[in-house]
């Protein structure tokens, strides 16, 4: 069995790659090929970017020493045919850090759509995170 990442990903590569495209993650993938490509096939996403970068602060200097700026990476950066663009990143369980994360986006970039989606057979497929969490918690209740 290969051996996984600490996010719980298969350092096997290959069950990572689609269109010669090695993803973060088999989900990501999932996402590229169920989602993101029959769209653009389409036309009705014009244009899109993977691991596109934002800056959500700018490096700065603190006595004299230059502080690095806090950097995101966007699993997906989609932009449709009527204009509107959109932000994915594809979440199983999201850390400390990638709440953080989310925030300072929604705060730098406000009228960006940004959205956490996941994926759940048991919920019919692609599903808004926050959705899984709430029907998650609704069915330990």
């Amino acid at each position: 069995m290969a051996s996984r990442s600490k996010y719980n990903v298969s350092k096997n590569k290959d069950k990572r790659t689609f269109d010669g495209i090695v993803f973060d993650s088999e989900v990501e993938k999932r996402f590229y090929a169920e989602v993101v490509l029959p769209k653009y096939e389409s036309g009705e996403i014009v244009e899109f970017e993977l691991q596109k970068p934002y800056v959500l602060q700018e490096k700065f200097k603190r006595d004299g020493k230059t502080i690095l700026p806090i950097k995101y990476v966007a699993d997906f950066y989609l932009k449709f045919k009527d204009g509107t663009e959109e932000v994915v990143d594809i979440k199983g369980m999201a850390d400390s850090v990638a709440l953080l994360k989310r925030k300072l986006m929604w705060y730098k970039f406000p009228s960006l759509n940004y959205r956490w989606m996941s994926y759940c057979k048991k919920y019919g497929g692609w599903i808004e995170y926050e959705e899984l969490k709430r029907l998650r918690k609704e069915a330990k209740a």
